[in-house]
């Protein structure tokens, strides 16, 4: 099995539960508050960690609490640390997040994420064939130098453009996999697009994010599944009806899952088809990280 590398976010989550969301200048009691490891690239890695692949995380912590308790908790899900950097000047990445109704609204302050540099993602061996993974909560000059090494030495790369920013569409030309929801598609090619929009109304969303014939861009769908094109084709995969306690984490779920089984050499279909269930069973427990399922939990369903 080849080996993941993601360079990304890594968050502690400020979780809240109530009733609904306060409106601008009101005040509203909440049922209750939890601390979750989170954070995108973390996530990711946790993902693919739990569904059995070798997985290093490059990124930053702060050296805080938040810090040390995140390096613990990575460390436990049998996740590579070496290229992780440590700064004294800092704070570890938060993520406020409100939860109504199994829904969340999220406020990222980035902190030592935002300075992941370049010399950073220099760091590890890489060789044919590895995985490689980002998103934007760390800066895309990043990516770009991160991703531009993987193509140099045939290693797949997986980007999942969220937040979803204004960026240089240049990137795509280094990008193997494109993984991204309706709202963030929406946001990057201007399509008027929501959770009822029509398959073939995503499809052309979609398109117009594909820079080459070789590139495979996926549109997850939540509780509809997901919508991808490989080249030419579209594959079409369906939801899984289940209890969602949580989406906090679905997308990441998806994406560690695409990486954990592209590293096994599955075909991109049977990748998709594992992806969604992993969500599926992601979302029916609280918090991110620690909601990820394991290897075993995914057969069970397929």
């Amino acid at each position: 099995m080849k080996t993941i590398y993601v360079a990304g976010s890594i968050n502690m989550d400020v979780v809240a539960t109530a009733e609904r969301y306060p409106r601008a200048g009101e005040t509203v009691l909440g049922k209750n508050v939890f601390f979750f490891p989170g954070g995108k690239g973390a996530n990711q890695a946790v993902s693919a960690a739990k569904l059995g692949a070798p997985v290093g995380l490059i990124g930053c912590l702060g050296e805080d609490s938040f810090g040390k308790d995140l390096s613990e908790f990575l460390f436990s899900q049998n996740i590579d640390l070496s290229n992780l950097r440590y700064l004294p000047d800092a704070p570890t990445g938060t993520a406020l997040i409100t939860i109504v109704d199994s829904n969340n609204s999220i406020v990222v302050v980035p902190g030592a994420n935002g300075l992941v540099s370049e010399s950073d993602v220099n760091r590890p061996i890489l060789a044919k064939g590895d995985i490689l993974v980002s998103q934007f909560e760390i800066p895309v000059a990043t990516i770009r130098a991160f991703f531009s090494r993987g193509k140099s030495v045939e290693a797949m790369t997986i980007l999942n453009p969220a937040p979803a920013i204004e960026f240089d569409i240049g990137l795509l030309e280094l990008v193997d996999v494109l993984i991204l929801n309706e709202t963030e598609l929406s946001f990057l090619t201007k399509h008027d697009l929501d959770e009822h929009s029509q398959e073939s109304k995503i499809t052309d969303a979609a398109r117009s994010l594909q820079v080459r014939n070789d590139q495979t861009v996926c549109v997850t769908l939540g509780k509809r599944g997901a919508l991808a094109l490989c080249g030419d084709e579209v594959v079409v995969i369906r939801g899984r009806p289940v209890p969602a306690i949580d989406t906090t984490g679905a997308g990441d779920c998806f994406v560690g899952a695409m990486a954990a089984r592209a590293a096994a050499g599955a075909t991109i279909r049977a990748s998709l088809e594992y992806a969604n269930v992993a969500a599926s069973l992601c979302v029916q427990r609280m918090g991110a990280g620690p909601s990820m399922p394991t290897a075993e939990e995914v057969h069970l369903v397929i």
